[in-house]
């Protein structure tokens, strides 16, 4: 075939959105689905789009499909798409339904924003697909989702957010997977012929298959490079995959994972998309900014402290509440700092262990024969605001709620527990007009600001109908106190993603409290979510998740590093441990509004012992400076730390905040002033290219840094 007896494959419609430092531009090829055929940085103003869209369709070669097929939106088979298709419909009679539809409208509203409304050639009344592109000018991030239609007789059995194109040169996949007190443990792989399939199966994202991913160039760095990051909003079972086709063609897929099959209107969650050429630490802080945004006016509104400092009693006391003993523990914690006391699980009707009474959200009067009020009185005597545990989606067979309601139980009645405990269907209204009914009521009736919502147990073959009832659930009773914060925790961090995240403030990020375990995960855990976001506590001396016996200094400051907390016994604590924790925890308070709305920078250590990590101000006049060390560095001498985000031609003023903790064994001898309590003078771009040269650091110990600009170094002239 001649070059000119190939068929006519025409741009017919094209659109951009511009924000926030980026460019999203979009083509119809022959009025068909759209491409999202840039993501990135700005375009310039005159940029042809529709020639930018013909120059990213490769040349048709021998044993293909006539004419080259572009990946769209939701690449679709019957166009001769060869990868995971968008859409896969079925009819009544069985056979997949080749489904083919064309743009029919597109409603472009501003510079930020545009839909595409797309009905099937075949049958215009029948099936539709509603696709929606936004891009946050305040972020740069864009949103994208799909809204599909079906006509009686048809079913969809996958419906993928918008399909993403994966940039040039970007091989690298990294992503995240986890178990229960080890989350986010950071993986990479490179893009192969083949699918990459991540795939969370238990009703919720799990400790293994946080719903996010990032691809990244060669060369790409935390402080530098190209890259690209997807996170699908959305609390149940999903799938994502990053897909290399055998003509070189990359594409990012995510979707909910559904073993059935979806009728009528049919929703995918949004996908949000960030992109940086400032290398991962660009990616991230795009995301906390998303993140503030939604809280900032929530904040406001209350006019409240947003991030007390937790006491939370549950490896103090577990399911044994004694009224005297919690009082003398909440009085010993607001000594400490303490600033919210968080009733554990144990407070309600029946619950001595984790055997019984989960569904029963009643006061144990046995426990508490007068309620909870008389504890609410002494912890706010002491200062603190007061919050309580639920797990409102599990249920008990050992419980009145179960032998009232078995029929409200999720799944076939030989399922098998997990924790003892067994789910709630809340995809049923009455399940969640029951929760709602008595979990109100308690918020109703006592000063409670704060619920830790747990979910303790994954689903056995949980439907997504699950995930959209808790959001249900948990929408209504957020509208309904509006002044109470809730924290999403999944026996630690098994529900955390950016849809759950419009609803609570706080995740719980692992039940591990074991400082070492902490470091690397919220180190990790922060490539996506604001540190304000992560709560951090203090554990026991003896940690019992691990066993491990860490020091006081050590595990103050690594919860430091985020939303602080403690949860140990604290009538357990030495005076010197008790002395260290106070002043941690009254520099933290003093810092918080800083560390929360700063700029977070991960930094290169060039050690995989050494977890670094620092805060600098918008006006980048003033940094705070983290660094862990985990275990013992192969080398003898500390790597200098290259800091990131300051100004080249100013002058810091460097001093440790910890001096007293700076290991005298590892530094026999002291070169300068910072260990003694004294100051450095550097300039930002020594800072940055050559690095700070902090004291030698023993394993499980922590340096915490303060830099404040003190004037302008020499020109560059």
């Amino acid at each position: 075939m001649k070059l000119s007896d190939m068929p006519d494959f025409a741009v017919t419609d094209v659109v951009r959105l511009d924000g926030g430092g980026r460019t999203a531009a979009f083509a119809s090829f022959d009025h068909g689905v759209p491409c999202l055929v840039h993501f990135g940085a700005r375009l310039p103003q005159g940029d042809d789009i529709a020639g930018l869209a013909m120059a990213t369709i490769p040349n048709v070669g021998a044993g293909q499909i006539d004419p080259f097929q572009p990946l769209t939106l939701c690449p679709l088979a019957i166009t001769g798409w060869q990868g995971h298709p968008g859409m896969i419909l079925q009819t009544a009679d069985g056979p997949d339904y080749l489904a083919n539809p064309r743009l029919a409208g597109m409603d472009i509203d501003g510079a930020h924003a545009v839909r595409f409304t797309l009905s099937d050639r075949g049958n215009a009344d029948g099936v539709r697909l509603v696709i929606s592109a936004q891009l946050d000018p305040a972020t740069g991030i864009l949103h994208l989702a799909q809204n599909l239609t079906l006509p009686d007789g048809m079913s969809c059995s996958w419906l993928g957010a918008p399909a993403v194109p994966a940039p040039a040169g970007m091989s690298r996949i990294l992503d995240h997977s986890g178990r229960w007190c080890g989350e986010f443990r950071r993986q990479e792989t490179v893009f192969l012929t083949g699918a990459h399939v991540r795939e969370s199966r238990e009703g919720r994202p799990g400790h293994a298959h946080f719903p996010g991913v990032t691809l990244a160039t060669a060369a790409t760095g935390e402080h530098s490079g190209a890259c690209l990051a997807a996170t699908l909003g959305w609390s149940g079972g999903h799938r994502m995959l990053a897909e290399e086709l055998p003509d070189g063609r990359r594409q990012l897929q995510f979707g909910v994972l559904d073993d059935g099959l979806a009728r009528g209107e049919i929703a995918s969650p949004p996908l949000m998309l960030a992109w940086s050429d400032a290398g991962l630490n660009g990616l991230s802080q795009a995301f906390h900014r998303r993140l503030r945004a939604l809280q900032a006016p929530v904040n406001l509104r209350r006019g409240r402290e947003p991030h007390p400092v937790h006491y939370n009693c549950w490896e103090a006391i577990y399911f044994r509440h004694d009224l005297d003993e919690l009082k003398a523990i909440a009085t010993r914690a607001a000594g400490l700092g303490a600033e919210r006391f968080v009733l554990d699980d144990g407070w309600f009707k029946g619950r001595n262990d984790d055997t019984s009474s989960l569904g029963d959200w009643e006061i144990n009067r046995a426990k508490f024969p007068d309620g909870l009020t008389p504890l609410i009185e002494h912890v706010h005597a002491q200062g603190m605001r007061f919050g309580l545990w639920f797990e409102p989606e599990m249920v008990n067979r050992d419980s009145e709620l179960f032998r009232a309601h078995p029929d409200f139980l999720l799944g076939p009645d030989d399922q098998p527990s997990g924790r003892n405990q067994h789910v709630l269907d809340m995809a049923r209204k009455d399940v969640r007009d029951h929760l709602f009914t008595q979990i109100s009521a308690i918020l109703s009736a006592h000063a409670i600001d704060y619920v830790k919502w747990d979910h303790n147990r994954p689903l056995t073959g949980g439907n997504p109908d699950q995930a959209r009832g808790f959001h249900a659930l948990l929408g209504d009773l957020v509208r309904a106190h509006p002044d109470v914060d809730f924290e999403s925790c999944s026996s630690g961090g098994g529900r955390i993603d950016f849809s759950v995240l419009e609803l609570a403030s706080r995740v719980w990020l692992s039940d591990s409290n074991d400082a070492l375990e902490r470091l690397r995960m919220q180190h990790e855990a922060s490539r996506w979510i604001a540190p304000e976001v992560q709560g951090s506590h203090v554990g026991p001396r003896h940690c019992h998740t691990s066993g491990r016996e860490l020091s006081m200094a050590f595990r103050a400051w690594v919860a430091a590093q985020r939303h602080m907390g403690f949860e140990m016994d604290p009538r357990e604590l030495t005076s010197e441990e008790a002395a260290t924790l106070s002043r941690v925890t009254a520099w933290w308070k003093e810092n918080r509004g800083f560390l929360f709305s700063g700029s977070l920078y991960r930094l290169e250590t060039d050690d995989a012992e050494v977890f670094a990590e620092m805060t600098v101000n918008p006006e980048k006049s003033r940094f705070i400076l983290f660094a862990g060390q985990a275990g013992a560095s192969a080398q003898i001498s500390q790597r200098p730390l290259r800091t990131a985000g300051l100004d080249p031609k100013a002058i810091y003023e460097i001093r440790l905040v910890n001096p007293d903790d700076v290991s005298r064994r590892a530094n026999r001898r002291i070169v300068n002033a910072l260990p003694e309590g004294g100051t450095m003078r550097l300039s930002g771009a020594f800072l940055m290219s050559s690095g700070l040269r902090l004291p030698n650091a023993a394993p499980a110990s922590m340096t915490v840094v303060e830099g404040y600009r003190i004037g302008a170094g020499a020109s560059d002239e």
